[in-house]
């Protein structure tokens, strides 16, 4: 019998859960919940959609909710009423709320006997995995993470949620000093904004304020402040030429010591390089969904991160397989 997965929200995001189950023959799509019509919406595969005010009735027919809503203002209410009904899983990036999120979720799952998983994705997700296991290697060393050159669909889609702004596209670009400094094995002392900078191209609708709009996104908390961050107010028609793509990617580097007095250096890199942020989201989305469903077999509750998920949950195979063919 396969895990029976639903997806709700039907952007980026939700298209590559619909894809990411058609590679993963242990799940299957029950279908897409949408706030729109459903009669305006058409799946890529052809699987049914629903109104997400029907959601409530599919409590028996769902095994999982992937839930694909944006972190600005989607996900801190949609995890916690799903998780009334479902085990779900999310992708919710906003780093400084992580743990207000985790709680608030927590405390809905442990009412309902449902299991969540919140913030997976590549980041937070694999590169937070990355991080833990070098620390845990290298104990006395220092982390560093640099995102992009790439879309960032959490902070693309805050800047969408600005009145007046129709459309954007946001990317992260990494300070490309501070980065060799760092894999040269030197161990600088880097502020958010020194790793980092911000470039923004936005859509406003006709007579909107953007001397207002540029300062909103500049001074919007745990996304654009305090990073340099760039504007560019462009057209509709020159976002969709030259900036259709959902490319991302970026590096964990751990740099640490190990000896008697510190005199042996090393480093730890894992990267990524993604074609479709979405798309690779929406795969450890759907790994995580089958984890989440076996954990509830076994009887869990709560609300969990990857951290707390033992790896062979997270695969198909068999776990002697698992430990012949890969460790």
């Amino acid at each position: 019998m396969s895990i029976r997965v639903g997806i709700y929200g039907y952007g980026n995001l939700g298209k590559g859960v619909e894809l990411a189950i058609q590679q993963n023959p242990d799940l299957s799509a029950v279908g897409v919940f949408t706030r729109r019509a459903p009669e305006t919406v058409k799946t890529l595969t052809g699987i049914p959609v629903f109104s997400a005010d029907s959601v409530e009735s599919m409590q028996d027919k769902i095994d999982v909710m992937i839930i694909c809503g944006g972190s600005a203002t989607d996900l801190p209410k949609q995890t916690p009423y799903l998780a009334q009904y479902f085990n779900v899983v999310d992708s919710f990036d906003n780093h400084a709320n992580i743990p207000a999120h985790l709680n608030a979720v927590d405390e809905v799952c442990q009412k309902s006997g449902t299991v969540a998983m919140i913030s997976a994705g590549w980041d937070p997700g694999m590169f937070s995995l990355a991080r833990l296991y070098s620390s845990a290697v290298l104990p006395n060393g220092q982390d560093y993470t640099f995102w992009g050159k790439g879309v960032s669909q959490g902070h693309s889609d805050a800047i969408r949620r600005i009145e007046g702004v129709l459309d954007a596209k946001q990317y992260t670009l990494p300070v490309q000093s501070a980065l060799d400094a760092v894999r040269r094995g030197e161990t600088p002392t880097l502020s958010t904004d020194q790793k980092h900078e911000r470039e923004c191209f936005v859509v406003v609708k006709e007579g909107a304020d953007k001397a207002r709009i540029e300062q909103e996104i500049k001074t919007m908390p745990n996304y654009f402040a305090p990073y340099k961050t760039t504007v560019h107010f462009i057209s509709q028609e020159e976002l969709n030429e030259k900036h259709a793509g959902l490319p991302h990617g970026g590096v964990v580097v751990r740099s640490g010591v190990t000896g008697k007095d510190g005199e042996h250096k090393h480093l730890i890199e894992y990267s990524l390089k993604l074609d479709s942020n979405a798309e690779f989201t929406a795969s450890v989305l759907v790994a995580c969904a089958r984890a989440v469903y076996r954990l509830k077999n076994e009887g869990g509750i709560g609300a969990k991160t990857l951290f707390d998920i033992p790896p062979a949950y997270l695969l198909a195979k068999p776990r002697e397989e698992l430990i012949k063919t890969m460790l």
